[in-house]
């Protein structure tokens, strides 16, 4: 959606869908076909996940949070192949990454 909307997610054997709270226009349905990789954020060492996200084949990211973020992703792995949940990067490997990528470029 771009900003914060606050909502109802429901997730069914054909897929992932988000309702907004204040408008009711404001929905999304994401079918389990469409979707390449679910990565999820995890903080201290698998304690908190505070969001996760899907990359969909055509349409890109959709970012999302819930009250349990564990449960949806155990019901989400019953539909999604569990080796295209993965983790994302951390700040640090952001970073390594970023330093990696500028000396890199000098070189060539």
């Amino acid at each position: 959606m771009g900003l914060s909307e606050y909502g109802k997610i429901m997730i069914g054997d054909k897929g992932f869908e988000f309702y907004s709270d204040r408008d009711k226009k404001n929905f999304i349905q994401i079918p389990w076909k469409e979707v390449d990789k679910v990565i999820v954020s995890v903080i201290f060492g698998g304690k908190w996940i505070p969001r996760y996200a899907f990359k969909t084949k055509k349409n890109g990211l959709f970012t999302f949070s819930s009250k349990d973020p564990k449960k949806a992703l155990r019901t989400i792995r019953k539909y999604v192949n569990p080796n295209d949940i993965v983790q994302s990067l951390g700040f640090f490997q952001v970073l390594g990454r970023s330093f990696k990528n500028i000396f890199t470029r000098k070189s060539k």
